[in-house]
């Protein structure tokens, strides 16, 4: 038995740590059962983890693995329980489907995306337990972003040179993604996208790397490794050239920095005033420093003012918010959003129900989008098959859950970020690190939920998960050692 158990636990550690460095890849061609479908979030991982998942409710049923408990199980549990009742009640309402697409296939779909995104999350929690755990899974995503880092170096080479031919690297891609090479020279790594792979660094990555610079902790014995890949990270966020995930990670590592870094920059402080005391070549050194913090500032604005959607922000010239937001081409998400807050105003206790919202989208639209906007006048054709979407998860919720449902996501939420907040109180090394981490991951989240409304996205649920499972050890940890 001992001996059997020694094996499943291996072959979990194995699952999990494929799942990790599989994360990049967002949307992976070769799923079953979906084809050549619109369907563009299919998680790599999914194959590990449904594995995994699977696994570690065996190995709970046979009694050789403690699942562990949480209590943010019980508000995500509360919101997934009025999922389903909100997803019951609007079958009532029977909306006119649209393209073929019903109300039922639409909920249905809708729960099996999360049902996806929930795998990640109890995956995470129930494999971080302990501070082992916690190191063996940072190191893996960070093999993860590695192989991310060398593959957008490869777009990047057939981009602007001549070394490797678009087309070649374009196949490449095709043979395992559903979409080929960006047409606009975007980096989009091994994602769907590039806002997609934006995303993935400013919720996952760069959150880590963030706080592993902030408090001095290595995972390895290069002491360079972190903060090296925390420059490639910014550097590859750069050339995503994606308005979200630069403002995201500026919110989400600003915001930590205030609330953590306090110390560190009275230290920083006292460093840099303290050489100008001394000898002629610290106070250079300083001034050194200086100058090379404005150049990669000003080479980053320079870089980004290259593009048209960077440099409308400030030079839009507009005379109202709504051409505004047409003018730094945002105007289809406004459109969408606008079209789904509808179905919120129509049910605004219960919402649609899950994944209804874009039946109400079109039928909703501001006037404003109808004529100035190309994109939706294209989606008004007799030809088109989109299926629209919020483009925001909160005005989903609302849409398609009510304000029960989006109060009861926030409590979830909330939750979340304390649990993430109570791995601080072992005062140790690690568990600062990680409760930094968690803080910065969790604030880039929130603040790129308003940017995406897919539940199936890895980004929302792997930190936040693993969080959730150092905290429940965390505030087991002491009833063990009293015992």
């Amino acid at each position: 038995m001992k001996s059997s158990s020694f094996t499943l636990e291996k072959i979990s550690r194995i699952l999990w740590a494929l799942a990790l460095i599989a994360i990049p890849v967002t949307s992976f061609r070769w799923f079953p059962l979906l084809g050549e479908s619109r369907t563009l979030v299919r998680p790599l991982a999914m194959y590990p983890l449904g594995l995994l998942f699977q696994l570690l409710l065996f190995q709970a049923w046979r009694g050789t693995r403690k699942l562990t408990w949480a209590s943010a199980f019980v508000p995500l549990g509360a919101f997934v329980l009025f999922v389903i009742t909100s997803s019951s009640i609007g079958l009532l309402t029977n909306p006119i489907p649209l393209y073929s697409q019903d109300y039922t296939g639409r909920t249905v779909r809708a729960l099996v995306t999360m049902s996806i995104g929930l795998i990640f999350f109890f995956s995470a929690a129930w494999m971080n337990t302990s501070e082992d755990d916690f190191r063996f899974s940072i190191k893996y995503l960070l093999v993860g972003l590695c192989l991310n880092i060398a593959w957008s170096g490869l777009q990047a080479t057939a981009f602007y040179t001549s070394l490797i031919e678009k087309d070649m690297l374009t196949q490449w891609q095709l043979a395992f993604s559903m979409r080929q090479l960006d047409n606009t020279r975007r980096i989009s790594g091994l994602a769907f996208e590039p806002a997609w792979l934006a995303g993935q660094l400013a919720t996952i990555y760069i959150p880590i790397l963030f706080a592993a610079v902030l408090t001095n902790f290595r995972l390895t014995l290069n002491r360079w490794l972190e903060p090296v890949l925390l420059a490639l990270s910014l550097l590859l966020l750069l050339a995503t050239y994606s308005r979200g995930g630069l403002l995201v990670t500026l919110a989400g590592t600003g915001i930590t920095f205030l609330i953590f870094g306090r110390g560190v920059m009275r230290s920083m402080w006292t460093w840099f005033i303290n050489g100008f005391r001394s000898r002629v070549f610290d106070a250079l050194i300083r001034v050194g420093m200086i100058a090379a913090i404005l150049a990669a500032l000003g080479g980053s604005i320079l870089f980004l003012s290259q593009r048209n959607i960077f440099r409308n922000l400030l030079t839009a010239n507009t005379d109202s918010l709504t051409e505004y937001i047409v003018g730094i081409n945002a105007g289809g998400r406004g459109a969408y959003s606008a079209g789904a807050w509808a179905a919120y105003e129509k049910y605004p206790f219960t919402g649609a129900g899950f994944g209804a919202s874009g039946l109400y989208i079109y039928q909703n639209l501001p006037d404003w989008s109808l004529t100035t906007l190309p994109e939706i006048a294209r989606q008004q054709s007799p030809e088109n098959r989109l299926y629209p979407n919020p483009k925001n998860i909160y005005i989903r919720l609302f849409a398609e859950t009510g304000i029960i449902g989006f109060f009861l996501y926030l409590a979830f939420q909330l939750y979340l970020l304390g649990d993430a907040l109570s791995i601080s109180l072992q005062k140790q090394p690690w568990a600062r690190f990680a409760a930094i981490a968690g803080v910065c991951a969790w604030l880039g989240i929130t603040f790129y939920n308003f940017t995406q409304d897919s539940f199936a996205m890895p980004n929302l649920w792997l930190v936040t998960g693993i969080m959730v499972g150092l905290s429940a050890y965390s505030t087991e940890k002491p009833a063990l050692t009293e015992e």
